[in-house]
C-alpha cells in the first residue's frame, strides 16, 4: 500500500501548515501533554496550541519554547485545524466538563480522542462531530463497546469497525498490529513497529502525530495508517540503536524525522 505525505510548499508560512489544539496533561501526567504536543509539531504542523492546568503549562514551558500554552478558558476563542483530547486529561469532573464543552462548541472541527477522552466518551452520551478518530486500545476499546477484554482481543478487526459503525468514526485499534478502520469499514492493518512501543507515552506520540498530519490537510482515514506506519517505523530506527528495551516514548519523537526521510525518495511509502 502506497502512502504519500503532505506536500510542502516552498511559499509557504506557519499557518499554512496548519494549527493543531491539544487539551491534554494533567497535573500526575504532564508528559502526555508534552509527548503529544511535541509530536504534532515534529511531523510537521506549523502551530500546536496546548491547553492545560497551569501546573502542566510550567512543567512543559521550562523544556520547550516550541508550544503556543493556553488556559483551559481561552479554548473557545481558537480555530483550530484539529483538536486533539484526551492524553493525561483523566476522568475528572472537571475534565470531563471540558470534554463535553469542547464536543459542543466545535461541532465543525475534525477531532481525535485518545486516553482519558475514550473513558469519558465511553461513560457519557454525546454528539459526535463527523470527522473524528478515536484510538483506543484492548482495554479501552472493550469500554466504547461496553463488552469483555476477551471479545476484542479474539477479533481485533471486528472490534474497529464495531467501533467505527457505533462512533461515525475513524478507528486507530492499538495492538502489535494496530488495525485502522475507516467510517466505511474499510481495513488497513499496519506491519510496522516492534515491542519497543509498548511504553507509557508511545500512544500519546501517535496521537500528536496523527493530530499534526490532519492540520496539514490530510483525510482522517488516511492520516491515521500514515501516522500509524509512521509511528511504527519510529520504533524499529530507534530499536537499532537504542534495543527494543530502552526505547522511550521521548525517543521515538527524536526519530519522526528519519521515519519521514524513510519515505521521501517518491514522496511515498511503499
Amino acid at each position: 500500500m502506497d502512502f504519500k505525505l503532505p506536500e510542502r510548499a516552498q511559499n509557504s508560512h506557519k499557518g499554512t501548515f496548519g494549527k493543531v489544539l491539544n487539551i491534554a496533561g494533567s497535573r500526575y501526567m504532564p508528559g502526555a501533554a508534552y509527548l503529544s504536543s511535541v509530536s504534532a509539531l515534529k511531523i510537521g504542523c506549523g502551530y500546536c496550541f496546548l491547553a492545560s492546568e497551569d501546573s502542566v503549562i510550567n512543567a512543559i514551558s521550562a523544556q520547550t519554547q516550541n508550544i503556543v500554552f493556553l488556559p483551559y478558558k481561552k479554548i473557545k476563542q481558537q480555530n483550530p485545524d484539529i483538536i486533539s483530547i484526551g492524553c493525561g486529561l483523566t476522568t475528572s469532573h472537571k475534565a470531563q466538563v471540558i470534554f463535553k464543552e469542547v464536543i459542543s462548541h466545535f461541532k465543525n472541527t475534525p477531532l481525535i480522542v485518545d486516553a482519558d477522552g475514550l473513558n469519558i466518551l465511553a461513560k457519557n452520551n454525546v454528539k459526535l462531530p463527523d470527522d473524528i478518530i478515536l484510538t483506543p486500545h484492548p482495554m479501552e476499546a472493550a469500554r466504547l463497546l461496553n463488552i469483555e477484554l476477551e471479545q476484542v482481543l479474539n477479533d481485533l478487526e471486528s472490534s474497529a469497525k464495531q467501533i467505527s459503525k457505533k462512533y461515525n468514526c475513524t478507528t486507530v485499534l492499538k495492538s502489535h498490529n494496530t488495525v485502522v478502520c475507516s467510517k466505511k469499514l474499510e481495513i488497513y492493518i499496519n506491519n510496522t513497529g516492534n515491542s519497543a512501543l509498548a511504553k507509557a507515552g508511545s500512544g500519546d506520540v501517535l496521537t500528536g502525530m496523527i493530530a499534526g498530519l490532519v492540520a496539514q490537510g490530510m483525510e482522517m482515514f488516511e492520516a491515521a495508517k500514515l501516522g500509524v506506519y509512521l509511528h511504527g517505523k519510529c520504533g524499529e530506527l530507534a530499536t537499532q540503536k537504542l534495543t527494543e528495551y530502552s526505547v522511550m516514548a521521548e525517543d521515538l519523537i527524536s526519530y519522526i524525522p528519519y521515519a519521514i526521510k524513510d519515505c521521501l525518495p517518491k514522496n511515498s511509502c511503499n
